[in-house]
């Protein structure tokens, strides 16, 4: 039997005023979604413990068939493996976002969609002004990048961009955890603090913003790491697997696990991503792979932005774009198969910030008895027949029961 996880991050929600008390996945259209509610079984998973941060590495560990207490790691290692850096004992990775900053605050988690040659530019330039001396910065997708410092050390708190939208930058320094990290964060608030300057002299950052342009003005480095050691999914679940995805943190997890990462040309971890080039590339991968990992950021992203209407539309396209070709190719090679559909977490639109409340699942297709719920979202999902689920229990009715 083949297995597909479909991971829609941050679709998750609460209910909005100006939605009637809906969430945005009930305001959404979702015919497939609804079937595979109809026609499989329906629950909640509680994919981040209560003694973890509300992030999507924690959560995607847990979904994807770990225990996020044993092989927790931060994400800069995770990005670091993605992008094909290999670390050292003695290396420290953190993921380097350009962020919009403005009056002091931070306004946007992120500086905008950057291309890549835009991107590539930036990094040239922060490691022409601010690298050096065991401090290299590397290139990643749009706003996301990846800071690496020789010698640096793990026992600093950095403060996530996407958790304080809207707060005093001077409050937000880099801290240190006892003595043996006051060097790292002193290194890493001088280069927050100089990288203003350098980002100022950009030709975008000349130009003309239009109201609400986001713009890269500030780096800002966190979730700082090690390279974590963990099983292989090979080891863990007995199957072969692959993952899609256009992010390099889920990128890295997938290479940590000794998944077969696969790129699809257009998948972009925004709005505009190839939703029907991740279906077919996910249907292509079924015939060699046992097990494979689609995920899709989109509704994370505008969340993040706090874009109620982008996010129902990138819901609808989801369902129409993407979970429709998967139904329809599954059933017309009469695959033998079992699909997880689910969040990592929520990111509520109102917030803009992760949280760690359960998230819906349905399982469908292969071994998967059908309960009452009709529709899938956050408040019927907690009237099936799968109940609560810790990563324990997801992981048994997800890999457990027929497994071949």
């Amino acid at each position: 039997m083949k297995r597909l996880i479909i991971l829609c991050d941050g679709m998750a929600d609460y209910p909005v005023k100006s939605l009637g008390g809906r969430t945005p996945l009930m305001a959404a259209r979702t015919p497939n979604m609804d079937r595979l509610a109809r026609e499989g079984a329906s629950g909640l998973f509680n994919t981040i413990p209560a003694d973890l941060p509300a992030g999507s590495e924690v959560a995607n560990l847990s979904v994807m068939g770990y225990d996020p207490r044993e092989n927790f790691c931060q994400r800069g290692v995770l990005e670091a493996a993605s992008l094909g850096v290999e670390l050292s004992d003695s290396q420290l990775a953190l993921r380097c976002n350009l962020i919009w900053a403005k009056d002091s605050k931070i306004a946007s988690h992120s500086g905008g969609d950057l291309s890549h040659e835009a991107g590539a530019e930036i990094i040239r330039l922060l490691n022409d002004k601010l690298g050096g001396n065991g401090i290299r910065f590397y290139q990643g997708v749009h706003y996301r990048h990846l800071l690496v410092i020789d010698g640096g050390d793990s026992h600093i708190e950095c403060r996530p961009p996407h958790d304080y939208i809207g707060k005093e930058i001077a409050a937000l320094k880099v801290t240190a955890r006892g003595e043996r990290g006051e060097k790292t964060a002193g290194i890493i608030n001088k280069l927050i603090a100089d990288s203003a300057a350098v980002l100022a002299a950009l030709p975008l950052n000349r130009e003309k913003a239009a109201p609400g342009e986001k713009r890269p003005t500030l780096i800002w480095p966190w979730a700082a790491g090690e390279k974590p050691r963990m099983k292989t999914i090979k080891e863990l679940t007995g199957l072969d697997g692959a993952v899609i995805t256009a992010v390099d943190l889920i990128k890295g997890l997938g290479i940590y696990a000794g998944m077969k990462v696969i790129e699809v040309e257009g998948a972009t971890g925004n709005s505009h991503t190839n939703y029907e080039g991740k279906a077919a590339a996910a249907l292509e991968a079924l015939k060699k792979y046992d097990y494979v990992y689609l995920h899709v950021e989109a509704a994370d992203e505008a969340s993040h932005d706090g874009d109620l209407a982008l996010k129902i539309k990138v819901i609808e396209d989801l369902d129409s774009r993407l979970v429709a070709a998967i139904l329809k190719g599954v059933e017309e090679a009469k695959t033998d198969i079992r699909i997880a559909l689910l969040p990592d977490h929520p990111t509520p639109v109102e917030t803009r910030i992760h949280v760690k409340d359960p998230v819906p699942v349905v399982l469908w297709g292969s071994g998967v008895t059908a309960d009452a719920v009709l529709e899938y979202n956050e408040a019927e999902a907690g009237k099936g027949g799968l109940g609560l689920m810790d990563q324990k229990a997801f992981f048994n009715n997800f890999f457990g029961k027929n497994r071949s």
